[in-house]
């Protein structure tokens, strides 16, 4: 009959003749454990997803983009069948309005700013006055986690929000129209969402900047707040009044007048309100083939037929470029300078 001991374990030492049983540590089962830049990212996660001011925010841009669907469903319904090809009918979705709704896109270049502002505008400077962050930093953890952790977490929340709300509209529009996307429709609108995401992290980068850079979180607001309503409202007329002092006579050579196109539209391309409606009116409307201007001789023997995907891409691609250059210099320097600043302990 075998001892309470060789049940628990069969290993024995073997001393001469003898055979003494002996008990080994149980194996304890093995746990997957986040690490803790992962725990950070999880707990802001969590900060966002619980926050009041998050919620209302949601519910904004959830009601108004349900809004502006409807909208667009009526106004595909209105108009006449004969009117309508199947060709890019499900992008109308997202481009087509009715006074006085905006389309889908609009309500996005509109609030997806207010969004990442909201997100990061007190990401390191409440946890400062809160006497926190001198706690966090005391844990052996790298400084640059936290930061990275607030960039991830924010941009975690705008992605998955974003990619709700367009395969919410999929879905819906789905059942309404009841004719599904084709596969470039489907891709179109992935990247229209991905060009979303990367504008929203702009002003995202920008928040947490000025949350570095200011000690209090009103004024960081503030002033990511004012950049907005410069780039959205004063910046185009900063350009109409640029444009009306440089603007060359009509009887000016045809070199002179597309010169001075080119050099309007790489100064509105400053703003990144325009990158982000240009590179989404472009791949939601196959049917524009340009962004600047064209002279004659590049007009004459063209085919107007819809750009491909690819081709899109392709007509958009500066102004994505500049989109991510954007947010990797806003992150970039709030990096810097958060890694350069020195902590203190509240007494």
């Amino acid at each position: 009959m075998r001892s309470p001991f060789q049940k628990l374990n069969e290993s024995s030492i073997e001393l001469g003749t003898l055979k003494i049983p002996f008990l080994t540590p149980l194996k304890k089962k093995r746990t997957v454990q986040s690490g803790p830049f992962w725990v950070l990212v999880q707990k802001e996660i969590s900060d966002h997803i619980r926050s009041l001011r998050s919620i209302i925010l949601f519910a904004i841009i959830v009601l108004t983009c349900l809004a502006s669907l409807y909208t667009a469903v009526s106004g595909i319904k209105d108009k006449d069948p004969s009117d309508l090809s199947r060709d890019n009918l499900f992008l109308m979705l997202f481009t087509m309005y009715k006074d006085p709704i905006p389309p889908y896109i609009t309500f996005i270049g509109f609030l997806g700013p207010l969004l990442g502002i909201s997100l990061g505008f007190d990401a390191i400077n409440s946890e400062r006055n809160k006497g926190t962050l001198s706690r966090l930093m005391s844990q052996p953890i790298p400084r640059d986690y936290i930061i990275n952790a607030k960039f991830v977490g924010a941009l975690s929340v705008i992605s998955f929000l974003f990619f709700a709300l367009g395969f919410l509209v999929m879905g819906i529009g789905l059942l309404v129209i009841g004719i599904p996307p084709t596969a470039e429709e489907f891709w179109r609108i992935i990247f229209f969402i991905m060009i979303s995401i990367v504008y929203v992290a702009f002003w995202l980068n920008l928040a947490i900047l000025f949350s570095v850079r200011f000690k209090q979180a009103a004024t960081s607001a503030l002033s990511c707040i004012a950049i907005w309503i410069f780039f959205s409202v004063f910046f185009g007329m900063l350009i109409s009044l640029i444009g009306s002092a440089l603007a060359p006579s009509q009887t000016a050579p045809v070199e002179d007048l597309l010169s001075y196109s080119k050099f309007m539209h790489g100064l509105s391309n400053f703003s990144p309100n325009e990158l982000f409606s240009e590179a989404t009116s472009t791949l939601l409307t196959p049917s524009i083939r340009t962004l600047g201007p064209l002279t004659m001789s590049q007009v004459y023997g063209a085919v107007p037929n819809p750009l491909s995907l690819g081709q899109s891409v392709l007509l958009v691609w500066p102004q994505l470029t500049g989109l991510i250059a954007a947010t990797i210099v806003c992150f970039g320097l709030s990096y810097l300078l958060f890694l350069r600043q020195e902590i203190r302990s509240r007494s």
